[in-house]
């Protein structure tokens, strides 16, 4: 952590953020703010042919259009969280060994935005683009120190746990479910690491939500 600061933002959310995540809850009527992870984990074979195998047990259109609404706004908040991460490693905040974790973190989410596009195509649908970090209005003026950058990432992370809580039972086509689950342990696992580094409690609950 940087000596010059050690006062950490608890919450440090934008109305943005607030938006996209309402944004995810409300996509099809239903769904959350999410960021998807699979590869991070290793993903073993059923997974990797996820893609291969989603069109085999849809319900009809309807439910292929829900599922491929649910892995767009899934794979527009892993872009989300790319943007996150290189906003953070090109801070000039991190040390070390924290932006070695950083871009390790980032490099999960780039694997789960290909392993989204890949299966939205599958699908039959047309995965959505990234923008630029500009555009995605980040809290710049909140970060200045590395706590800052942790904190603004830690939140992230739960949202997206919690997210893919409550986006699980939504998936028509039940072949996402194994690689959603594995992708909610992972933003679970990235949650807990950024909070241990913050110094916090890195399980806080018995529950998340």
């Amino acid at each position: 952590m940087n000596e010059h600061n050690n006062t950490m933002p608890k919450n440090i959310e934008t109305a943005d953020n607030l938006n996209a995540r309402r944004e995810f809850f409300n996509t099809s009527g239903t769904y959350a703010l999410g960021i998807m992870a699979a590869a991070a984990l290793g993903i073993g074979k059923s997974n990797s042919v996820l893609a291969a195998n989603t069109s085999k047990r849809t319900n009809g259109p309807t439910s292929t259009s829900s599922d491929i609404e649910i892995l767009n706004a899934a794979l527009s908040h892993e872009y989300q969280a790319i943007a996150a991460y290189q906003l953070g490693a090109e801070s000039g905040l991190l040390q070390k060994l924290v932006l070695d974790v950083a871009v390790k973190f980032q490099d999960h989410h780039k694997a789960h935005a290909k392993l989204l596009a890949a299966t939205v195509e599958k699908l039959g649908g047309s995965p959505v683009t990234t923008k630029t970090i500009a555009e995605y209005a980040f809290p710049v003026e909140q970060l200045k120190s590395q706590a800052d950058v942790l904190q603004f990432a830690a939140g992230l992370e739960k949202g997206a746990a919690s997210a893919y809580l409550g986006a699980l039972p939504k998936f028509q086509n039940k072949d996402l479910l194994s690689a959603a689950g594995s992708i909610l342990g992972d933003e679970t696992m990235h949650w807990a690491i950024l909070l241990n580094a913050l110094g916090e409690d890195p399980v806080p609950t018995a529950f998340i939500g």
